[in-house]
């Protein structure tokens, strides 16, 4: 029997969507205010979501303290309060779109967990506009 786990979390960054080798009237057809050169800001809220079999000798699929962990180290330590262009190296040769950030957080949540388990994010730039992925 397979279940599902999820842990919240949350974090502010800033970040700026263009891309360098586009003038700026194509950066701001694309990416409009997000292109602002003074970068702009969220209050990103996330879920990490863990499916395996339940250890029959724990009773859990992952212990929540451990996946509490993970995403500090992954995630909030390395984003909180950040500019993600300037100051993330994930995002150094990468357009920090919320599908990018979703997709660079399963990577880095990725590869802390047991294989034989799933791992899906929920990215939240805005209560409105979220991402999700799952690695395919």
């Amino acid at each position: 029997m397979k279940v599902t786990v999820s842990r919240k979390a949350h974090f502010n960054a800033a970040h700026r969507l263009y891309r360098p080798g586009w003038t700026n009237e194509q950066n701001d057809s694309v990416f409009g205010k997000c292109n602002n050169p003074n970068f702009h800001g969220h209050n990103y809220d996330l879920i990490v979501s863990v499916k395996g079999e339940i250890d029959p000798q724990t009773g859990y699929v992952i212990d929540m303290k451990v996946l509490k962990d993970i995403i500090f180290e992954e995630v909030e330590a390395p984003f909180d309060h950040k500019n993600l262009n300037l100051d993330v190296s994930d995002f150094k040769d990468l357009n920090p779109t919320a599908e990018n950030i979703a997709v660079v957080i399963w990577n880095r949540i990725r590869r802390r967990i047991d294989k034989a388990m799933e791992v899906e994010v929920t990215l939240y730039e805005t209560p409105r506009n979220f991402v999700t992925y799952k690695g395919e």
